[in-house]
Parts: structure tokens; C-alpha cells; sequence
């Protein structure tokens, strides 16, 4: 004997993709999700940034040799500041960039196999 209900009509499934285009709960539960990783993963560089660019200061006040070391003929302070800590920059926005896509690539894997 079968049940009654096996005749009723089932909800159609609708891809992750149409639920984020239509705006639907599911489709901001999904976008919500991608924009808080996306949000950590800019807040932890910033933060990373922060501690470098912060901490230099503090670095040559506690240990002060180091004001008296000269690299090229330029003391230690300024060429950390004036040009080492630029090639630092774009390595971490390199790996920011690349991280990020990461997480979108995640991201879209997630919304296909739904």
C-alpha cells in the first residue's frame, strides 16, 4: 500500500544561484556568509598592517642601536620606513588578492553543488 502523499506535488529546487539573484532568505544567508569571510580576511590584514607599521616605532625606541645602524650610507629607521616596507605592502596585498579569490572560488564551489 502506498501513501497518499507520494502523488503531492514537491517544492522544485531552485539552483543557490537564483535563490542569491532573487534575493531570497537563503540566497542573503549565502551572500551574508561570502561577505563576512571576505570581511575577516580583510580585517586580519589590516590588523597585520597595523602591528608592522605600528610596531617599527616602538621597535627602534626600545632598542636603540638600532637608530645607529646605517644601510647604504642611510640610517636603519628611514630605510625601513622610506623603502622596505613598500615591497612588504604589496606582498601582503599580493596575498590578500589571492586569499580573497580563494574564497570566492569556495564560495562558488558551495553555490554549484547545491
Amino acid at each position: 500500500m502506498t501513501s497518499p502523499r507520494t502523488a503531492a506535488a514537491r517544492r522544485p529546487r531552485y539552483p543557490a544561484t537564483r535563490e542569491i539573484d532573487e534575493q531570497t532568505g537563503l540566497g542573503e544567508v549565502y551572500m551574508r556568509s561570502l561577505l563576512r569571510t571576505q570581511f575577516r580576511l580583510a580585517l586580519f590584514v589590516c590588523t597585520v598592517l597595523a602591528c608592522v607599521v605600528g610596531g617599527l616605532p616602538l621597535l627602534f625606541l626600545l632598542i636603540p642601536e638600532l637608530r645607529e645602524v646605517e644601510l647604504l650610507g642611510v640610517p636603519l629607521p628611514w630605510a625601513v620606513l622610506a623603502g622596505l616596507i613598500y615591497p612588504a605592502f604589496v606582498l601582503g596585498a599580493w596575498l590578500y588578492v589571492r586569499q580573497a579569490e580563494r574564497n570566492e572560488r569556495h564560495f562558488a564551489e558551495l553555490v554549484e553543488r547545491r
